[in-house]
């Protein structure tokens, strides 16, 4: 075997994670309920070479993040190697839209079978993918996962069938990068913010709220806690020092949309995380008529609709 290919695809919190407890690689200090993204893609092929190469979307980059994933892997897993990586998001990438989640699990799968020459074990995956990104550890299985607080890897909840009507709708504010990554604005809210505290003690209520909810299908309990979750872990973000803000106008003002829809009697919950974007969990039935709303108030703007994913998958070749 000479070289892989990996398939992720992004992993949406439902119940955030946002703090990663000190003194370990991404542990959480928050427990996260999430949904694997179906319709949107990172796909990444690794090789052995002479040297390491990282090149995403078509561009050759210096990655730190990448780099030190490479080491972590080496020590990890005694593989003395170098390897080109190429890697492609068929969605905007470093936009809040959970391309280091994909792109982080497509890399561990792929590495994992270059280096060892067998199918992934999904557990010690998910701890390989939780190096590179925290959530990239959830992006590993399909379905519904849950991230626990202080938890090595993630675990499925509920399978990707689980749920069949619900639908999450994409809209991207803005394709731009965001000016500050997730794990500096992270580390700074925890430093600085007298509201993280209070965060990171209210979390694992909501979060064990929101489990009862997505196994109970209880669609308005569900929607209720996702919304108090980004609320309240922005408005921890808000506090800090500097302020870590994301939203622009047309986010704030897809926040108001969402509400005016629920008063219509739809089933729209909106949520965000560390980027601009907005992302509106609905019924399938009522995906045509919310995209419309969207555009009637506020023009064409990009969307993408997804529905529950699958998790890694992961294919050789000899050559």
């Amino acid at each position: 075997m000479t070289g892989v290919r990996a398939i992720a695809h992004p992993s949406l919190a439902l119940i955030k994670y946002w703090g990663k407890i000190p003194g370990g690689i991404n542990l959480p200090a928050t427990p996260s309920l999430a949904l694997t993204l179906g319709g949107l893609a990172t796909t990444t092929t690794v090789t052995l070479a002479d040297e390491d190469r990282f090149v995403l979307d078509g561009i050759e980059r210096e990655d730190a993040k990448v780099a030190e994933f490479l080491d972590r892997i080496r020590r990890l897993s005694g593989f003395s190697g170098h390897v080109h990586i190429d890697s492609h998001n068929d969605f905007p990438t470093a936009a809040g839209l959970a391309s280091s989640a994909s792109g982080f699990a497509a890399l561990a799968g792929a590495l994992w079978a270059l280096i060892r020459q067998e199918e992934p074990d999904p557990v010690q995956l998910s701890e390989w993918a939780r190096l590179g990104s925290g959530s990239a550890c959830r992006s590993v299985y399909g379905g519904w996962t849950t991230w626990d607080q202080g938890a090595t890897e993630a675990q499925t909840l509920a399978t990707a069938d689980h749920w069949p009507e619900v639908r999450v709708i994409l809209f991207v504010v803005s394709s731009a990068a965001k000016p500050l990554g997730s794990r500096e604005a992270m580390n700074r809210t925890r430093d600085t913010s007298p509201y993280y505290p209070a965060w990171i003690e209210d979390a694992p209520r909501l979060y064990a709220e929101a489990k009862t909810h997505l196994l109970q299908k209880n669609w308005q309990g569900l929607g209720e806690a996702m919304r108090l979750s980004y609320l309240r872990m922005f408005a921890s973000m808000f506090a800090a020092r500097p302020p870590v803000v994301y939203w622009l106008p047309t986010s704030v003002a897809l926040l108001h949309l969402a509400q005016e829809l629920r008063e219509q009697g739809l089933g729209v919950y909106e949520t965000m995380d560390a980027g601009p974007q907005v992302k509106f969990f609905c019924r399938q039935s009522e995906v045509e008529t919310v995209v419309q709303s969207v555009h009637e108030r506020l023009g064409p703007l990009p969307y993408l609709v997804s529905s529950a994913g699958e998790g890694l998958r992961v294919q050789a070749w000899s050559g």
